[in-house]
């Protein structure tokens, strides 16, 4: 099962309530986020351990008017986000939040146009945040974890650190801006990533660029400690940033990279024309490796897959552009049968075994695919 979309049933906190356990300079804390400034350095905590930090609605909103406040407070220096409990930076967003708002059918809602809208517009402004924001992706990351770690100016990996895009299996498609940060990856590692969900550690994240430096577990308390008690200079803060971390926090994870060891099949492969061409070729390789890689892809929603394709195949110019041909995307597939079922059977019913509508690539035509793509007139996601 794809941990991102755990979601326990927990009574959600107030914003800004207040608890004995905070520290004396904490800024703003609910049930499920942590605030906290340190000098120049704001400090975000995802406090759902239990939910491997799963990202709820409610967190973002607790997130978004601070850190569009950081942005334009020049005291800020730098932003680390981080995740509790030592399992999880952030295993994704609360999407059995939106099944259940739709009572598990395919419906137009509030929840599903909301929450994809307002996490999209949080993510634009980390890619856009003036100033180092640092993300200590340490332990499992997935989904709407990947957005708000990949698409900031430093992504730090960890021994622990396991991040995937598992979105095809429950009947999505890759999102929070992996239109633009996957179809950058080398050669065709994005297309891989995005219709396997394949998982990745440090040394492949270092390999496709999507982490931006490795920096052992244990060394994340005194690298935060560190960035406190840097004497920040105006105009030179990412370049501080990259000084502090070449020079007292250089490191390498252990082994090379397995996407090198299969880069050349991947690319081989993985450069094919559709989806079909794609699983023609890995059957044509006749190794353990491809064998299981195709097995993989017959298992996910046909759906996703041919859509996701078109996606990556695509691109984006600029994450705005990716963000929000993500978001029309995301309105759609809520009209269609393959998230709430994929849901559904990972999580509700937990059977495993996801009804597919259509059920096979062959019953999905070029048009079928290209209605995902159509404008949605005045609901389409813009920025300021």
């Amino acid at each position: 099962m794809p941990a991102y979309m755990i979601r326990p049933q927990r009574r959600q906190g107030r914003r800004g309530e207040r608890t004995t356990e905070e520290e004396p300079n904490l800024m703003t804390s609910s049930n499920e986020i942590l605030l906290d400034r340190r000098g120049g350095v704001a400090v975000v905590t995802l406090n759902r351990p239990k939910a491997l930090n799963t990202l709820s609605l409610d967190m973002y909103r607790t997130l978004a008017p601070d850190l569009f406040a950081w942005a334009d407070d020049p005291a800020v220096r730098c932003v680390v986000i981080r995740g509790e409990g030592g399992k999880a930076f952030c295993a994704g967003g609360d999407v059995r939040a939106i099944y259940d708002a739709g009572a598990g059918a395919p419906q137009p809602g509030d929840l599903g146009a909301d929450f994809f809208r307002e996490e999209y517009i949080l993510i634009q402004r980390v890619h856009r945040f003036p100033r180092p924001y640092v993300a200590l992706i340490d332990g499992i990351t997935m989904g709407g974890g990947v957005g708000m770690s990949v698409n900031g100016s430093h992504r730090i990996a960890t021994e622990n650190t396991m991040l995937a895009m598992p979105e095809t299996a429950i009947g999505l498609f890759p999102d929070v801006g992996a239109t633009h940060f996957l179809s950058r990856c080398p050669g065709q590692l994005g297309m891989y990533l995005a219709l396997t969900g394949a998982r990745m550690r440090a040394a492949d994240l270092l390999y496709c660029g999507l982490a931006t430096h490795f920096v052992p577990r244990e060394r994340l308390p005194a690298l935060i400690d560190a960035l406190t008690g840097l004497r920040w200079i105006d105009g030179r803060e990412h370049a501080q940033v990259n000084e502090l971390l070449a020079s007292d926090f250089a490191g390498e994870p252990e082994g090379t990279p397995p996407l090198a060891a299969h880069r050349e099949e991947i690319d081989r492969c993985f450069a094919a024309d559709s989806v079909e061409g794609i699983l023609d070729a890995l059957e044509r390789e006749r190794t353990e490796w491809a064998t299981a890689t195709r097995d993989g892809l017959l298992r996910m929603s046909p759906t996703s897959l041919k859509v996701t394709f078109r996606q990556i195949r695509t691109g984006a110019a600029t994450l705005e552009e990716a963000l929000a041909l993500e978001y029309r995307l995301t309105q759609h597939f809520m009209q269609r049968p393959d998230f709430f079922e994929g849901v559904r059977a990972l999580l509700v019913d937990k059977d495993q075994s996801p009804k597919w509508r259509p059920a096979t690539l062959a019953e999905i035509s070029d048009a079928d695919v290209a209605w995902y793509f159509q404008p949605l007139g005045p609901r389409e996601l813009t920025f300021d």
